[in-house]
């Protein structure tokens, strides 16, 4: 698998994300559903937006090393969040999860009014092999 980035600015540098990734030669991309601060008994975290982030995380690394990935290749990652004003605080703890795997991703991030029950945030992945 190959990866190329096409950044045409400097500036989404220190942001954690790139413009748009080409990938060929793939052996396999696996897309994952959003992920969120659901815990093992499928019951929705009433938390805090950190602590919801910090699950959705973990959650979304064990959907894709279960699927024999890796996720220094996701490649595409959308992030929702009930309130922008609450994730951003935290999103360090995003960037810092993007930078320890090496990621080289395109990003969106939207603010949505809701998510399922009582979650905040929300991850929605894609990942090449």
């Amino acid at each position: 698998m190959e990866k190329r980035v096409i950044n045409p600015w400097k500036w989404q540098n220190e942001r954690s994300y790139n413009q748009a990734i080409e990938v060929t030669n793939t052996k396999g991309t696996l897309y994952v559903s959003g992920q969120t601060a659901i815990n093992d008994d499928g019951i929705s975290s009433a938390a805090d937006m950190k602590t919801q982030l910090e699950l959705t995380i973990k959650n979304l690394e064990r959907v894709i090393t279960d699927a024999g990935y890796d996720c220094k290749n996701i490649v595409k990652l959308n992030v929702y969040t009930t309130s922008t004003e609450e994730l951003w605080p935290h999103f360090n703890i995003l960037q810092e999860w993007i930078e320890n795997n090496e990621m080289k991703q395109a990003l969106t991030f939207l603010e949505v009014v809701s998510l399922f029950e009582t979650l905040t945030v929300e991850l929605e992945a894609i990942v090449v092999k």
